[in-house]
């Protein structure tokens, strides 16, 4: 009777925090990047908390008590830190992310770093082009500045209000390069969904996104969470490598 009061306590645990504990224990196959250890970088100005909400003082600002191994990670008190860039290198992949952001913030998730998959604050705009939260940035004039193009639009605007969660899963199929180191195959996002509406399939992406659109495609790449634009939090966010051909 005992060990069954504990696995009934356990489970009741598990759903009662703020995370989940499969994200502490992700599926076999699937990696947990809410750890310090897998990014080239983790600024010490990180804040990891159990809850994040808008600063009602000033909604552009987001705030949250610093706790040890805290599930949600916030980016500072001034919503500006050094991009979390991962120490491996995936090509074909499946990623998990949960964020929030502060009223007009803006980040990203970069795969391979130069393909993003742009996080604004969208909510309740009518029509959004690839700037808009859930698009596929434009490339960007790096000389003149400016956009050369309006990216790659969602089909939906599923953008939660800031101060609310969104949850991104995207399945990404990195360019096929040949033995020379050519490429012969552009990326492709497969399939993302943003709070549960499809806002990307089978989508090929010719070049990278904003100034980075003349670099030189690889088969792999880091992940790049962009955290550098404004108040931005996030948790469970998880990656898994997909058996490909890159």
């Amino acid at each position: 009777m005992r060990s069954c009061i504990s696995i009934f306590f356990a489970v009741g645990i598990c759903h009662l925090v703020n995370t989940t504990c499969e994200a502490r224990n992700p599926e076999p196959g699937w990696i947990d990047l809410m750890q310090t250890q897998v990014w080239k970088r983790y600024d010490k100005g990180w804040i990891p908390t159990e809850a994040v909400t808008l600063n009602t003082a000033n909604p552009a600002r987001l705030k949250g008590v610093q706790k040890e191994n805290g599930p949600a990670w916030l980016n500072g008190e001034k919503g500006r830190l050094p991009n979390l860039i991962t120490k491996d290198k995936f090509g074909d992949c499946e990623i998990h992310a949960e964020f929030l952001i502060a009223k007009g913030s803006n980040a990203g998730i970069k795969f391979q770093e130069v393909y993003e998959i742009q996080i604004l604050d969208s909510f309740g705009k009518n029509d959004i082009d690839g700037t808009g939260m859930g698009g596929i940035y434009p490339r960007a004039d790096t000389v003149k500045g400016g956009y050369l193009d309006k990216g790659i639009a969602p089909t939906v605007n599923a953008s939660n209000a800031a101060g609310e969660w969104n949850t991104l899963d995207v399945v990404w199929q990195s360019p096929r390069v040949n033995e020379k180191g050519e490429k012969i195959a552009n990326a492709k996002v497969i399939k993302a969904t943003l709070n549960g509406k499809v806002i990307h399939e089978n989508v090929e992406l010719k070049t990278p996104t904003g100034g980075n659109w003349m670099k030189k495609e690889t088969a792999t790449g880091s992940l790049m969470l962009q955290s550098d634009h404004g108040p931005t939090a996030w948790r469970n966010v998880r990656i898994k490598p997909l058996m490909g051909k890159p």
